[in-house]
């Protein structure tokens, strides 16, 4: 026991930070938590030797312990009446869609490019939770027909690349089409269920056979890491969305925004300098 903790007992404990803290974004951003798992995970593989393959277990994952955290956090939500399922069911076939060519993309892109990629766009994630206003502005509401299949079609694809929720973008996209941030928020995160399934599912054929993978990988997802993180973001979930009807959102968007920005800044840095 003593050599299992001496060699584990750091990753585990890990692993269990980031799953609370996770959850308790899910909750409070509708962001499926990926954007806390992915470098963590990333950096964690890492450190223990597996580089050539420690972004694409990340990203996989991430995208498996989404659908526990996505159910758990949309159901938070919709006991406080807050979720709108006509959007989920109308936009979900679309993100579906996006996330089975979004991960089918992944297989294909080296380690260090979709790591230049992950933190590139959670740059940009970071730049809209500091900058974003739940004023701005760009509809009345959400579209219809096209739009929204070429839309939601690219939300699960990004998403998918990315290992994160589809609240990353949806909330985004909602507030812009003017939704309330909270029904945004409670909303977006229903749509984690529809990247995490057929993402994870697409993430584990892609990783079949491959060699350099973290032990106990399914393909690229990694069962321990999986089990653990979920068992913390199901947990957490629901404390971050009962604190997200009570807490100054704005404030922890711009506090959130800059450890983003520090994350990504790290990643692709280390690409950059190999």
């Amino acid at each position: 026991m003593a050599d299992f903790l001496a060699q584990y007992g750091v990753l585990i404990v890990s692993l269990a930070v980031a799953g609370a803290a996770a959850g308790l974004a899910a909750g409070l951003f509708g962001i499926g938590g990926g954007a806390v798992i992915v470098p963590v995970l990333y950096f964690l593989f890492n450190a223990l030797g597996y580089g050539e393959t420690a972004m694409h277990v990340a990203v996989a994952t991430s995208l498996a312990t989404i659908i526990l955290t996505s159910i758990r956090s949309v159901m938070a939500h919709n006991r406080r009446g807050a979720v709108d399922w006509s959007i989920i069911r109308g936009w979900a076939p679309w993100i579906m869609l996006g996330a089975v060519i979004g991960q089918a993309i992944a297989g294909f892109i080296s380690t260090g490019a979709l790591t230049f990629i992950f933190g590139a766009l959670l740059l940009l994630l970071a730049l809209q939770l500091y900058f974003g206003r739940p004023s701005w502005r760009l509809a009345e509401d959400l579209p219809k027909g096209a739009p929204r299949a070429g839309l939601g079609g690219a939300l699960g694809a990004l998403s998918a690349i990315m290992g994160i929720g589809g609240g990353t973008f949806g909330v985004s996209l909602m507030t812009v089409c003017g939704r309330p941030i909270h029904q945004a928020v409670a909303t977006a995160a229903g749509f984690g269920v529809a990247i995490g399934l057929p993402g994870a599912a697409m993430a584990i054929g892609n990783g079949l056979g491959k060699e350099g993978l973290p032990p106990l990988s399914l393909g690229h997802v990694n069962m321990p890491a999986f089990a653990l993180i979920s068992l913390f973001t199901v947990t957490m979930a629901p404390v971050g969305a009962a604190l997200a009807h009570k807490l100054d959102a704005g404030l922890l968007r711009k506090l959130f925004g800059v450890l983003l920005v520090l994350v990504s800044v790290r990643m692709v840095w280390k690409v950059i300098a190999g």
